[in-house]
Formats: C-alpha cells, structure tokens, sequence
C-alpha cells in the first residue's frame, strides 16, 4: 500500500480491510484476479487540461465518456500521458492509481454508479493489493469528491 493512502484512510478514520491478489496489469485483470465484480472495482483515470490535473473515478466494468465529462464539468479534459502520472502518483506502481485523488492535492470526480453498490474495492498503489469497503465509508473517504454521470 502507498503511504499516501495508508496516511489517508488512518486520518479518515474509515473501516477497510485489506485484499492481496496474484499481480495483474489491468482493472479488467485485476477483478478477474481477485474474484470480485468489476462494478464494484473503483478505478481512476488521470485527466488534464490548461487548469491542471482531476482524477475521474468509475467502475472498472465501464468506460469513461469525455464529451459527458466535458458538459459536466465545463473542461476540455484529456487523458494524462504517463510520465506526468508517474508525477503526481509517485508512490504508486504506473497503473495502480487509488481514487484518493485529493490526497495527492487535486480535484476528484466520482461516477455516481458507484455510490449504488453494496461495497467497493480500489487499488492501494500497487499491483497486488486492495482496499475494500462499505460503499457508504468509500464514499465517506470521497466526500470532496464532485460527483456526476460521466461513464
């Protein structure tokens, strides 16, 4: 787990447990590998444009849809190139990138389709692990976050 997140969910104060699973190189593998739902798989998607980064956050079962992003938010957001994700996530493994956006200092936007499901799961920096919750200390922990439809 990144000390980014392990500092986080300490201060937060929020129940979790935490699940290992053999590595895997995608969200898609990563369920697949830890037998969980995909839906309920929180992954994070660097965005940026001239105002800087936003992590969107959405189930790993669906795909992010920029044109909605962009009417939400009312920002020409584009996907993050990877070195400036190894950047902003320097604690964490390059696709390992938890939803705890805002502890790395910048905006978060959460897909409201998470907030339906009974738990959530979400990488804690690196390959091999995960945070799992209760959707309702999940969305505790993203209480800053702006919520929205975008996926």
């Amino acid at each position: 787990m990144s000390p980014t997140v392990h500092m986080c969910l300490r201060d937060a104060g929020v129940e979790y447990e935490v699940v290992r699973h053999p590595h895997s190189h995608s969200s898609t593998e990563t369920a697949v590998t830890a037998a969980i739902p995909s839906d309920r798989l929180a992954k994070t998607i660097l965005l940026e444009d001239e105002q800087g980064y936003v992590g969107a956050v959405l189930p790993s079962s669906h795909h992010l849809r920029l044109p909605k992003l962009w009417d939400q938010t009312g920002r020409r957001l584009s996907l993050a190139n990877e070195s400036d994700i190894r950047e902003v996530f320097k604690d964490c493994e390059l696709g390992a990138i938890p939803p705890l956006c805002t502890a790395y200092g910048m905006k978060t936007l959460i897909d409201e389709s998470l907030s339906t499901q009974p738990d959530i799961y979400f990488e804690a920096g690196d390959h091999e692990t995960l945070i799992h919750m209760r959707t309702e200390q999940f969305m505790r922990l993203m209480e800053q976050a702006e919520k929205g439809h975008f996926s």
